[in-house]
């Protein structure tokens, strides 16, 4: 009788003793790995070496596969990526059994010596330490904190996913990004965050820092051999906040890196807090790959200001700053200054700066004193006539529709648009904006104003298309 069991059992341990062999490279094989390794940095520089290729390391041969090892899985990735076919070039023209090379990931202390060892890994306890050093951590102004963040209706979306963000032990969007125009309150809100995660989440480690600074410092690092110290800390962090992202626009290299980088820590499940002046589809001069995955998680822009909320962010100025402003006077200003909260900021420190040095009141009439330059800026950047031309050409309609009694949709809307923007941009009241329009009441002016800002609320399409004749309006 056969015992079926047990050969099939006796088979089963040496199959398992095969695949625990250690397959010991030959001469022969060193040989040849000692000549590709030398071929390797004469064919790619010294820079691109140093970054990726020196931590390579003969690991075994077996059946025509010569393994080498690295210590990181982002290098494997990244050596598969760029550099693998070469490879097999070079190891089958110095020998032919060669067949196939392997890329496997082994800590380095377990790794071959060789005697060219792979750089230090960076760990947790020194992290933050090589980070200051190479100067990759941007400062965050304590001024910004979300409790001084002044929430309106442009900006609640982007607010509250900050706040869930920070609230919430897992992830509930990643990536987040953020975008709007210059002086909207995109950097105090990404301090914000920045801020709040260091306190409720002391144990992780929140890198913050301009999109520039994250080009700067990449550059800085290959030049300086330390590439590889420098993805390994992108790598490790907890959560990556990254300001401006539009300034590596056109930057290859860097884009490259930072794709990578993002790769990588959105598979280790690591937070990622994108900002930006525009959306990820509109974003110029940036990879599509990366554009695409800029918009996986959730999008939130932050609106042009409305009255309301610059009269608010003012108002929380006032009582930070503990000086007698009165409400006529920030009235005015939340009127008059509407290009962006940044300037609006900068005039009310303006008037406090000039009260404080002069002792004198701030009053309407030293208010229009003192900023006398900047209102007349203001002033000057938008007529209704501007802004009907500016519309009519942007729906493409004749500019005598704004002024006639057609009330088809394809007219009536523009028009509708038109007049809310004479609304927020002028200093025109209700009835001069209507006998501007044909000579229409001015309560279709209310109504008009009324429409526009409920579709703008539901219909992001239509709010962008408000939002690019308002630049393009105020400059």
């Amino acid at each position: 009788m056969v015992d079926r069991g047990g050969k099939k059992n006796a088979f089963a341990v040496m199959e398992n003793q095969f695949q625990q062999e250690s397959f010991e490279p030959t001469k022969d094989i060193k040989q040849a790995w000692d000549a590709v390794y030398k071929a390797l940095r004469a064919e790619f520089g010294e820079a691109v070496f140093r970054s990726w290729l020196k931590p390579l390391a003969l690991q075994a041969f077996y059946h025509g596969t010569m393994e080498i090892s690295v210590p990181t899985r982002f290098m494997r990735d990244w050596i598969q990526s760029h550099y693998a076919a070469r490879l097999l070039e070079l190891t089958r023209a110095q020998n032919q059994t060669i067949e196939r090379v392997e890329i496997v990931v082994v800590p380095q202390s377990s790794a071959i010596e060789d005697e060219t060892p792979a750089p230090t890994q960076v760990t947790k306890s020194n992290m933050n330490v090589m980070a200051e050093k190479m100067d990759l951590l941007s400062p965050l102004d304590p001024r910004f904190k979300l409790e001084t963040f002044v929430v309106g209706k442009s900006n609640a979306l982007a607010h509250a996913a900050a706040r869930r963000i920070v609230e919430s032990q897992t992830m509930p969007f990643n990536p987040l990004f953020i975008y709007g125009g210059v002086g909207l309150g995109k950097t105090h809100l990404m301090h914000a965050i920045a801020w709040a995660m260091r306190e409720k989440h002391p144990e992780k480690m929140v890198v913050y820092l301009s999109a520039e600074k994250f080009m700067y410092q990449f550059v800085k690092a290959l030049r300086g051999g330390e590439a590889m110290a420098f993805k390994e800390i992108f790598r490790s962090v907890d959560v990556l906040m990254l300001d401006d992202i539009q300034f590596i626009s056109g930057k290859d290299s860097t884009q490259e890196e930072f794709f990578h980088t993002f790769n990588a820590l959105i598979d280790q499940n690591k937070q990622i807090i994108i900002s930006a002046d525009k959306a990820p589809s509109d974003l110029q001069g940036i990879d599509e790959r990366l554009r695409s995955r800029l918009a996986w998680g959730l999008v939130a822009d932050i609106q042009p200001s409305t009255y309301e909320l610059r009269l608010g962010i003012l108002q929380a100025k006032r009582a930070l700053s503990g000086m007698d402003v009165p409400d006529a006077v920030l009235e005015f200003l939340a009127l008059k200054i509407i290009s962006n909260i940044r300037e609006l900021e900068g005039a009310l420190n303006r008037l406090l700066a000039h009260a404080d040095v002069t002792r004198q009141a701030i009053t309407l009439e030293t208010t229009q004193e003192v900023l006398q330059d900047l209102l007349r800026a203001n002033d000057r950047r938008v007529t209704i006539d501007e802004i009907q031309r500016h519309v009519a050409e942007h729906y493409n309609i004749k500019l005598s529709d704004m002024h006639s009694a057609r009330r088809c949709r394809n007219v009536a809307r523009p028009r509708q648009v038109a007049m809310y923007l004479a609304k927020q941009l002028t200093c025109r009241s209700l009835p001069e904006i209507g006998r501007k329009f044909g000579g229409r009441d001015h309560t279709t002016v209310m109504h008009a104003v009324r429409k526009v800002d409920e579709l703008v609320g539901e219909d992001p399409s239509f709010a962008q298309d408000v939002d690019v004749l308002r630049r393009a309006l105020t400059g």
